[in-house]
């Protein structure tokens, strides 16, 4: 069966994981990515956070499945020449270097035009133009810049960052829409175009909701479904929330059977309006379904803490999994915390795709995250990642160059 994005072969220039996020995603669609390393060494994260000695971290393996790995001295006239050879058969150059990088290695905008008008160049930077637009960013930087982690954590306490990468592979996502919009976009003009994914930006637009809560509190000053309320006080700006769940159905964090010695044995509930009634009942509570200081979520919002507190009461009494069980037989919103340990052994996970084990010819079997979007009609198969400059010589015979040249290219130093 084909792929959605064969005969699409990207040019990666990228490293650690907000770049090779997204072109990894592009390559289980069915992308041509030929990942551009430093001869000797190759993309930092092969070595970050080893567990084995002298193999290829998971950090490297889990961000660069499906991928050509090619090892090229940019720096080199041959190997210049080489790099340029590929921008002229690629579709899409990927990079996520520091600002000016490209620019500094003589690929400007205008000379990728003129070696290739087609071609399109995607970018991840920290910040879109502005004040900060020259400064490199991090994942945990991105989640301050954007918004985050002023809004993360409880109130009493200091602003936290969340253990999803939302700023490095959150970004490299919102990249990879903006490619493929912009090959769909060529097929009707014929041109490439630059694509620009700057991490604050991409933090922001999942922070939305509190943007939208910003605009609340500055037009009321107070916000009904947050803890703070009836009895806390409301700055100038969002607050942390703890574990509320932000919009319109009031969520927490509650223990279960266990708590005491498992640090995940918690369930988030939601307190849904349409099923109050219910939860009443399966909690014990029947009369608060028609007491007026309960059975309405106006009513409700000023005793949220009461209310929690009761439920949890009940929780406690049942395992996580024995609370979701008899929950969801009422249509009663909730979820388990569940730990990376339990996440890896859930068969359900490996049907779908969402966890694969990959054979890897120095590290054996891993365990990695597969694609998440899945299409009828393009389904990914995971392969492993590429050992260092694997196809330096298969990608070169594609580029028309005879063994003799391939070996003295090597021999200059330029591959």
């Amino acid at each position: 069966m084909s792929k959605a994005l064969d005969g699409v072969r990207i040019l990666d220039f990228t490293h650690v994981q907000s770049g090779p996020t997204c072109t990894q995603l592009l390559a289980w669609f069915g992308a041509d990515v030929i990942k551009v390393e430093r001869a000797g060494a190759g993309d930092i994260t092969r070595e970050q956070l080893r567990d084995i000695p002298d193999v290829d971290s998971l950090y490297f393996t889990m961000l660069n499945h499906n991928k050509r790995s090619v090892t090229i001295d940019t720096k080199n006239p041959e190997g210049k020449q080489v790099l340029e050879a590929l921008i002229q058969k690629c579709d899409v150059l990927v990079e996520n270097f520091a600002p000016g990088a490209l620019d500094r290695m003589g690929f400007t905008w205008e000379r990728i035009q003129e070696l290739n008008p087609c071609m399109i160049v995607a970018s991840v930077k920290g910040f879109g133009p502005g004040p900060y637009e020259d400064c490199k960013v991090y994942e945990n930087v991105a989640q301050c810049a954007g918004g985050a982690a002023s809004t993360t954590g409880f109130d009493d306490g200091p602003p936290v960052v969340t253990g999803a990468q939302i700023g490095d592979s959150g970004t490299g996502l919102h990249l990879a829409l903006g490619i493929v919009t912009a090959l769909y976009q060529r097929t009707h003009t014929g041109r490439g175009q630059r694509v620009l994914a700057a991490m604050q930006d991409g933090v922001l637009n999942l922070c939305r909701v509190k943007l939208r809560d910003q605009q609340r509190l500055d037009r009321t000053g107070v916000m009904k479904e947050y803890p703070q309320y009836p009895n806390g006080t409301f700055g100038e700006a969002v607050p942390r929330a703890g574990n509320a769940s932000g919009g319109g159905q009031p969520g927490w964090i509650l223990k279960c059977k266990g708590w005491e010695t498992d640090p995940n044995a918690y369930i988030y509930f939601i307190t849904q309006a349409p099923v109050w009634a219910k939860i009443c009942n399966v909690i014990g509570k029947e009369e608060w379904a028609t007491d007026p200081d309960y059975a309405t979520a106006p009513a409700r919002l000023p005793r949220l803490k009461e209310i929690f507190a009761e439920i949890e009461r009940w929780t406690m009494t049942k395992t996580k999994f024995e609370a979701m069980q008899i929950l969801n037989k009422h249509d009663i919103p909730c979820g388990p915390i569940l730990s990376m340990k339990e996440i890896a052994a859930e068969p359900s996970l490996r049907k779908t795709g969402t966890i694969v084990e990959v054979d890897h010819p120095t590290r054996g079997k891993y365990l990695t995250v597969g694609n998440p979007i899945k299409l009828s009609d393009s389904p990914t198969e995971v392969l492993r990642s590429p050992l260092l400059g694997e196809h330096t010589d298969e990608v070169m015979a594609e580029l028309g160059y005879s063994p003799e040249q391939i070996s003295a290219l090597r021999t200059a130093g330029a591959i």
